[in-house]
């Protein structure tokens, strides 16, 4: 960032709801259908159709809203935020603007670059999702655009950051914690390839101490990379433009990924643009405060909780902790390996070393692991009982992955338990020793680097089976 000025950044981040059908019909809300194909005079926006509100919507928003420490409005309205747009069946979209579901929640990151933070939430509200326009992939796409009204309410909560983020590294943390959340209380799936979670930035800059900036909102940030890049991006020009003695225009802008610039889409809205009035369709959301404590009670153990337990309990480093909760999937496999082999650092390390090294060389996730907790639990515990060593270890691993085998009879079938045995290491040593005269002078000399020499000649002698703690004892005692 210029040093001369301070960036002021806020997020708009829309969350597909899980729900099996749309807020305000039956239609379901399945990835991937053909076009068109779910759909109904309700979400079409046909005339005399009217909407009746799904409570698990209610539901999960609500959740979203307790996990994230707001507070949730026992009464809340739904509005009509009236725009033009051809994806857009009704020529409004229902949504909630003067009186949301919940207000002043928080989310607390801890950047590298700087003290732990806590980014205010402003509210959190409810509403439908538009249709889809698809540019791309029919014969006339030159000339044409064509609609899928598939999406065409699908429940959404908005969910509203204050203007506390500061750095495009922040704006990236506030996201990732955030997902994790959502995922972890069951309500979102996460999925930025499939528009379950998409984000919008406003960004301005600002002298220290000067009044907020004009800012501009960024759209078409389809991964959290690129969210980051588009933040850095929009800060460099606005900079560039008041250095050079322009003004920053108040617009929407588009992020064009493969230039890695952002570009002018429109002039922005405010809210009167939209002429907000109460939907007349729908009655107010009244919720009860004993339906809101059963959820309140629902709400499982949260990433900050058990990230701070692997660490207290578990003894886990504060970053492999972090991994390690950051989803729910994750934390689950690695709590399973952690109670199979008693060994919750071993346990880590495999977990999030190991196997997530091979599953994202595989482009694949913790969801599809070819290897079972239960093995890889199994393989800890060989390790600990000195029945393999670390390095064969590897190479069982590698074979568990491939096949899906059990440990224990992965040793078995190759051969390849450790040697543990001192006569049977000792003569191995005798043996390297006696062909070795001049390293051993070298080390007697004083050259204790040849140690590793002699280590590195047994376990090649013995297939990479000797135990390396016997070897190194055993070495040290022959070589005086």
């Amino acid at each position: 960032m210029p040093a001369a000025y301070e960036a002021v950044i806020g997020l708009e981040v829309h969350a597909q709801l899980r729900t099996k059908t749309k807020i305000f019909c039956g239609c379901p809300t399945r990835f991937g259908a053909p076009p068109n194909t779910q759909t109904c005079p309700v979400c079409l926006g046909m005339p005399g159709s009217l909407p009746v509100l799904n409570r698990t919507a209610v539901e999960y928003a609500a959740k979203a809203a307790i996990a994230t420490g707001c507070t949730v409005n026992n009464r809340s309205i739904f509005a009509r935020k009236n725009y033009f747009y051809p994806d857009l069946p009704k020529g409004y979209q229902i949504s909630q603007y003067e009186q949301p579901l919940a207000v002043e929640g928080r989310i607390a990151i801890e950047p590298e670059s700087g003290p732990p933070r806590v980014i205010g939430l402003t509210r959190i509200h409810m509403e439908e999702d538009a249709g889809k326009l698809v540019h791309e992939g029919m014969a006339d796409s030159a000339t044409k655009s064509y609609v899928d009204f598939n999406r065409s309410g699908t429940p959404l909560i908005e969910i509203v950051s204050k203007p506390d983020i500061r750095t495009s590294e922040e704006a990236y943390l506030y996201l990732t914690r955030l997902r994790s959340i959502l995922l972890y209380v069951g309500v979102c799936d996460g999925n930025m390839e499939e528009g379950s979670l998409r984000c919008d930035a406003n960004v301005s800059i600002r002298k220290p101490g000067e009044k907020l900036g004009t800012r501009a909102e960024i759209k078409n940030l389809n991964s959290f990379r690129n969210v980051q890049r588009a933040i850095e991006y929009e800060i460099g020009r606005q900079a560039e433009l008041l250095d050079g003695g322009g003004r920053v225009a108040q617009e929407t802008r588009l992020w064009n990924a493969a230039m890695g610039r952002t570009e002018p889409m429109r002039s922005k809205e405010e809210a009167m643009d939209y002429r907000y009035f109460p939907e007349p369709d729908l009655p107010p959301l009244v919720l009860d405060e004993a339906w809101l404590e059963e959820l309140r009670k629902s709400i499982p153990e949260l990433p900050v909780d058990k990230k701070i337990r692997y660490v207290a309990e578990l003894g886990l480093a504060p970053a492999d902790a972090h991994f390690l909760s950051g989803e729910p999937a994750l934390a689950g496999f690695f709590e399973k390996v952690a109670s199979r082999s008693g060994n919750p650092r071993a346990a880590a390390a495999w977990v999030g070393s190991e196997l997530m090294g091979r599953l994202n060389a595989a482009k694949s996730d913790i969801q599809r692991s070819p290897v079972l907790p239960q093995a890889i639990g199994d393989l800890v515990k060989l390790i600990d009982a000195g029945t393999i060593s670390g390095k064969i270890a590897k190479t069982v691993f590698d074979e568990m992955f491939e096949t899906g085998g059990a440990p224990e009879a992965i040793v078995r079938a190759k051969g390849l338990v450790q040697i543990s045995d001192e006569g049977a290491i000792a003569a191995v040593i005798d043996s390297v020793i006696a062909e070795s005269p001049t390293q051993v002078e070298q080390y007697r000399a004083g050259k204790a680097a040849a140690l590793g020499w002699f280590v590195g000649q047994v376990m090649k002698a013995s297939g990479g089976k000797a135990n390396p703690g016997l070897v190194n004892k055993l070495l040290k005692e022959k070589l005086g």
